[in-house]
């Protein structure tokens, strides 16, 4: 495999120049690039994978200063085109993110390899045995906003699962993901597996991305990480199936009882650990019990952290005596929004069953958590509320594959089939049954 790295080409094979005339070509070539590699990375050693993940973390962390220079001319142009900040930060490459895909790419190396595993081998009447095996999915499409840390995430779980990968990054972090793209192939070739096994697509044209969602001759899953709209256009348009999540509306409710310290330093980093990711709580449900105690605290760390609280009648009343709080009239659609910004909901609930209620009715099925002290309250909402991720006295952000000891994770599925929650290795895999006989026959 002696070719540059970044080279989206096989030996020989032309690429055709980027423009809206010549989009399917390039597709197509992808595509067909995609699925020689695929078969490829099916029967790769474990070993060869291992060594590509550990020489991929090496690469991240010895390209610091390139990386920061292309980064940089994303985030210059981002603001140039007055991205609002919190969108700007998702697309930083600091060196805390690219610690911690470097991280993610040797906790997959170190993992136990689960492609070719044999589970539920069982003895029928007929003499013959019956199980199923875990094979790769084949080729994914991940199509992504903003985050070039994806790339990593998506190019590391391809290359664990045994899957090939197109990306398409979005066009605020296309100098980023080009970059990071390029060390993957060096990886990739320098573990003497196959390079096309994770493509960038090269151009920044959206019909790509139709292409993409188009070819279910090459592509196996489709896998979209990004806004609502987003989302909602791939689902719609989509000729393979989708793994998706349309939004984050996360709920922490706050019970009675609970433990009132405990409950003000879980909501603060639910909330404001960082505004703009999936997981982090939109909605805050507080028992009336304990709400005047509980709601003054987390209303003063609130209003120091310049938090805008959209609160109900009862809510806003308990708040209304808080210092430099910024209090709105809470909305119907208020009960609905994935904020993404420094902004939350509140509202009072009599207990655990209005509480179960109305995130069952309310949220995007993402990740729910509540704050209590009481055993029988925590299992009743670990089983009764629907979402992907259910959590008891932990922040709604530790919903994430690096934190789950996934690795990585290529997105987080509110669906309830086949992959749910973080989407890392196994997700990427699926089962086919295996008979094993000594020359039965059927009568």
């Amino acid at each position: 495999m002696a070719r540059a790295p970044g080279r989206l080409s096989a030996p020989g094979a032309k690429i055709p120049s980027m423009n809206a005339s010549n989009t399917t070509e390039l597709m197509h070539t992808l595509g067909q690039q995609a699925l020689a590699a695929s078969r490829l990375m099916a029967k790769a050693s474990v070993a060869a994978k291992a060594q590509a993940l550990r020489r991929l973390a090496a690469l991240l962390r010895e390209a610091g200063e390139p990386l920061a220079l292309e980064n940089a001319k994303d985030l210059e142009r981002a603001r140039a085109n007055g991205l609002a900040e919190p969108m700007v930060d998702r697309l930083k490459l600091t060196p805390k993110v690219i610690e911690t895909a470097a991280q993610g790419c040797e906790q997959l190396a170190a993992m136990p390899d689960i492609i070719g595993e044999l589970m539920g081998m069982r003895q029928m009447p007929s003499g013959i045995r019956v199980g199923q095996m875990r094979v790769p999915i084949g080729v994914f499409g991940m199509i992504y906003e903003s985050r070039p840390n994806v790339t990593i995430e998506a190019a590391s779980l391809a290359i664990k699962s045994g899957n090939a990968a197109i990306l398409r990054g979005g066009s605020e972090a296309i100098d980023s993901n080009r970059a990071l793209a390029a060390l993957v192939q060096r990886a990739l070739i320098d573990a003497g597996l196959p390079a096309d096994a994770v493509q960038l697509v090269p151009t920044t044209d959206r019909a790509a991305v139709g292409q993409l969602i188009a070819m279910p001759q090459y592509v196996d899953v489709i896998i979209p990480r990004g806004g609502k709209g987003l989302i909602e256009r791939i689902s719609a348009e989509a000729k393979v199936p989708v793994i998706k999540h349309l939004d984050g509306n996360c709920h922490t409710y706050v019970d009675d009882p609970c433990d009132i310290a405990l409950a003000v330093k879980v909501t603060d980093n639910a909330k404001t650990q960082k505004y703009s990711p999936c997981n982090a709580t939109e909605s805050l449900l507080v028992a009336r019990g304990v709400a005047k105690d509980f709601l003054p605290k987390i209303g003063a760390v609130f209003a120091a952290k310049g938090v805008e609280m959209r609160a109900c009648p009862e809510s806003k009343a308990l708040l209304a005596g808080v210092a430099g709080a910024t209090l709105v009239d809470a909305s119907e659609q208020d009960w609905f929004e994935e904020y993404l910004a420094p902004v939350i909901s509140i509202k009072l609930v009599d207990g655990v069953d209005e509480a179960i209620a109305h995130i069952n009715r309310y949220s995007s099925h993402h990740t729910d958590a509540i704050l209590t002290t009481d055993h029988g309250h925590a299992q009743r909402f670990l089983r009764e509320v629907d979402s992907a991720s259910v959590m008891v006295n932990a922040s709604t952000r530790f919903a994430d594959g690096f934190e789950y000891g996934l690795g990585a994770e290529i997105g987080i599925s509110t669906d309830k089939f086949h992959a749910r929650g973080p989407v890392g290795v196994e997700g990427l895999t699926s089962l086919k049954y295996v008979v094993l006989g000594e020359g039965e026959v059927r009568g």
